[in-house]
């Protein structure tokens, strides 16, 4: 077998890539960043794969979340701290669903780049390419701006990097302690329609008050005011990736260096396509997005390509099918892993299968289509007899107005007061708490040997 190389993906079929004008220009930041440090690095990998692993056993549970894209212009530290806070709610309320730790990736410093559904769009009968996020073009419509500047990828390196500086900073600093997390979310149920929410955050209340008493507070146990966060991203433009690939001299093996964790999209997935060539050589936990459209033998094939020696916590396998659609595709697919013997961790992204165009015109996602798809995702996973092992949001700590529904109603008539997303309607701060709420009765009810059923038409 030929030794992989990390240049490799360029003599495959390409897709979703943007075709740069200046080559010249295209070298020249393609060996800057290669010159660069890498973003992350393979010790911090390896304690997320072993993470991962335990997610895979059901001795954890992953919560993967945060923007669909990143953006250059609304880029602030208050931004970063928002998403993670709203994250570190999301992972104790689960936590005390599942009884086991939470693995918490991030959906940042890095996701800047975009798969759409055509390369072109056309508005008032002008066509222009598409905008493919700020580290390819710009969403403003003009021909100048929509030319794929490689330039942007030295900026998008820079955010990563400073992004990365304050998550970091975030994590060991203090700002995790699980009383202060436990505090941001009392305020969430003091409204009169969160108030279901009260007993189960009450009883999280009791838990710290034994813990305080018995003397496990934060001023004695650092595992109370620290936390281990890592950071991902969909692996779209391989130039970027290809660039910040190093070589682990620990393992010998190569580590993607932009992000601890890097999926295939639903649209990059082709078995011989340059995406799953860059990933199967790279020592990082991968993701694998799988829609209605995969077939039993691509996944096959993926499992072999992308974990040929059969690590546990090697690839997560998102689903992403659609409300009512979960049971069409899903045990389809658990047959192929089972009769395989692979080990994946699967994950449920209840978010890219229910898109719709809302009547004021804006793409939106309903807050009950999203509950809907997690809760068939583990009743599939209850009758297989599998292990439902985490959940995908695509979300945001800013009190946006993107996604409809929610114990704070978003109608399709308020889309417009804060619908600040440049591609993919997230869930807001308010909505992406309840949904954890939520997530955590499903566990609670799992645990106990039963289903949540209600409210699944």
């Amino acid at each position: 077998m030929n030794e992989w190389l990390k240049s490799d993906w360029r003599a495959k079929p390409r897709v979703q890539m943007p075709d740069y004008t200046d080559v010249a220009a295209l070298a020249k930041v393609e060996q800057r960043l290669s010159n660069y440090p890498p973003l992350v690095f393979a010790g911090e990998a390896r304690s997320l794969k072993e993470e991962l692993a335990a997610a895979s056993k059901g001795d954890a549970f992953l919560l993967q979340g945060g923007d669909c894209a990143e953006s250059f212009e609304q880029f602030s530290a208050d931004g970063i701290r928002d998403t993670f806070k709203v994250m570190l709610q999301m992972a104790m309320v689960l936590t005390y669903g599942a009884k086991v730790p939470v693995v918490k990736v991030g959906r940042m410093a890095g996701q800047f780049a975009k798969p759409r559904s055509a390369p072109t769009e056309t508005i008032n009968d002008v066509e222009l390419p598409s905008y493919r996020g700020d580290i390819i073009n710009e969403l403003e419509f003009t021909p100048e701006a929509r030319i794929p500047d490689p330039s942007k990828m030295l900026q998008a390196y820079t955010q990563a990097a400073a992004t990365l500086n304050l998550l970091r900073a975030f994590s060991k600093g203090g700002y995790a302690d699980v009383h202060l997390v436990h505090g941001w979310t009392l305020g969430f149920i003091e409204g009169e329609k969160a108030s279901k929410y009260r007993e189960m955050a009450n009883r999280i209340s009791d838990a710290l008050d034994f813990m305080k008493a018995a003397g496990l507070n934060s001023h004695v146990s650092n595992e109370l005011r620290t936390v281990d966060f890592y950071t991902s991203h969909e692996g779209l433009l391989l130039e970027y990736e290809e660039a910040l690939t190093r070589l682990d001299s620990t393992s010998g093996k190569w580590l993607a260096g932009s992000g601890h964790m890097i999926w295939i999209g639903d649209r990059t997935r082709q078995p011989d396509g340059a995406h799953v060539n860059f990933c199967s050589g790279v020592l990082n936990p991968i993701g694998l997005k799988c829609g209605p459209t995969m077939s039993e033998d691509d996944l096959k094939k993926l499992l072999d390509k992308l974990n040929p020696e059969n690590e546990a916590g090697k690839l997560t396998l998102i689903a992403r099918f659609g409300a009512g659609k979960v049971g069409d595709h899903l045990p389809r697919l658990i047959k192929v892993v089972q009769e395989s013997g692979k080990n994946v961790v699967w994950t449920c992204d209840p978010m890219h299968g229910n898109t719709i165009k809302s009547s004021s015109g804006y793409k939106t996602r309903p807050f009950d289509s999203v509950l809907q798809e997690v809760r068939e995702f583990f009743q599939i996973h209850s009758a297989e007899g599998t292990i439902p092992g985490g959940v995908h949001f695509e979300m945001t700590g800013q009190d946006v107005t993107e996604c409809t529904g929610g114990v704070r109603a978003v109608t399709d008539e308020s889309l417009s007061d804060r619908y600040h997303t440049a591609c993919d309607p997230r869930l807001n701060a308010s909505q992406s708490l309840e949904l954890a709420f939520l997530v955590a009765e499903e566990l609670v009810a799992r645990r106990n040997g039963n289903v949540v059923t209600q409210a699944v038409v």
